[in-house]
C-alpha cells in the first residue's frame, strides 16, 4: 500500500469527525494516525462555523442567549450529535456500577438512561450559559470561546488516541484509532495549538493569552482524568468514550474562558 499523504490524514479527520462531504480513501493505521493528529484542524473548522452562526445572529439583532444556542447547536449538527450521544452513553456505562462487559453492553444500547440524560442536560446547559455570558460581554470573547472549545474538544481525541491507550472492543472507531498517535506527536500537536490559542487570546487583553492557554491545558487535564477513569472501568476506549472526552474538554475550556474579566 502506498505511503499515506497529508491529505489522507485530513480526509480521515474530516470524514470521521464531521458530516462534511469528505470521502475517506484509507482506513489503515497510518491514515488513522495522521487523521487523529489532524483532529484539531477539523475542530478549527467546526469552531469557525459555530462562531459564525453566533455572530450572524448578533449582527441580525438577536440576543446573546440565542447566539449561544446557535454556537452549541452547530457543532452538534456537524458531528451528527455523536459526541453528545457518546457522552450520554459513557455516563450510563460509568454510572451503571456493573462489570466492564455489562457496562459496554449498556453503552451500545440505543436508549439513554438516567445518568446519560442528567449529564447531557447539564453539559449542554453549561455550554449555553457560558457562551451567553461571553457573547453578552463581547462578541469577540464569545467567538473565541466557540472556536477554542471546538479545537480543544478534538485535541482531547488526539490525546486519547496516543500509544499505550488500548481499545475496549475489537471493532468500531475506538479500535480503529486506539494507540495510533505516538506520544511525541501528541505533545507537538498540543504545543502548537496551545501557542496558537494564546496568540489569538492576546487580542482580548493582557490576560487573554494566559486565559486561552489555561483553557486548553486545563481542558486536556480534565479529559485525561476521564480517560483514565474510562480505561480503568471499561478496559480501554470506545467511540462513545471519544465523544465523552470531546464534550468534557469543550465544556471545561468554556468554563475556564468564562472566569475572570
Amino acid at each position: 500500500m502506498p505511503k499515506s499523504s497529508p491529505l489522507d490524514g485530513l480526509r480521515f479527520a474530516f470524514g470521521t469527525l464531521t458530516v462534511l462531504p469528505v470521502r475517506v480513501h484509507r482506513w489503515d493505521r497510518e491514515a488513522a494516525r495522521a487523521g487523529m493528529m489532524n483532529a484539531p484542524v477539523a475542530g478549527l473548522v467546526v469552531g469557525l462555523c459555530a462562531a459564525g452562526a453566533g455572530l450572524l445572529l448578533l449582527l441580525l439583532g438577536a440576543g446573546p442567549l440565542l447566539a449561544a444556542v446557535a454556537s452549541v447547536a452547530v457543532p452538534a449538527t456537524l458531528t451528527r450529535g455523536l459526541h453528545l450521544d457518546g457522552l450520554a452513553d459513557t455516563a450510563d456505562g460509568l454510572g451503571s456500577g456493573k462489570p466492564a462487559e455489562d457496562a459496554l453492553r449498556i453503552m451500545k444500547q440505543s436508549d439513554i438512561g438516567p445518568f446519560g440524560v442528567i449529564t447531557l442536560v447539564l453539559v449542554v446547559l453549561a455550554q449555553v450559559a457560558v457562551l451567553a455570558q461571553l457573547y453578552g460581554g463581547s462578541w469577540a470573547r464569545g467567538a473565541l470561546a466557540a472556536v477554542l472549545s471546538a479545537i480543544t474538544a478534538r485535541l482531547a481525541l488526539t490525546l486519547a488516541a496516543r500509544t499505550g491507550v488500548p481499545a475496549a472492543r475489537p471493532e468500531g472507531l475506538g479500535a480503529a484509532v486506539a494507540g495510533v498517535v505516538p506520544v511525541p506527536g501528541v505533545l507537538a500537536v498540543t504545543a502548537a495549538f496551545t501557542i496558537g490559542s494564546a496568540a489569538w487570546g492576546t487580542a482580548l487583553g493582557p490576560y487573554g493569552a494566559v486565559r486561552a492557554a489555561a483553557a486548553v491545558l486545563l481542558s486536556l487535564a480534565t479529559a485525561e482524568l476521564l480517560l483514565r477513569r474510562c480505561t480503568n472501568r471499561f478496559g480501554g476506549v470506545t467511540g462513545d468514550v471519544f465523544g465523552a472526552l470531546a464534550e468534557t474538554s469543550a465544556t471545561t475550556a468554556l468554563v475556564v474562558l468564562s472566569l475572570g474579566r
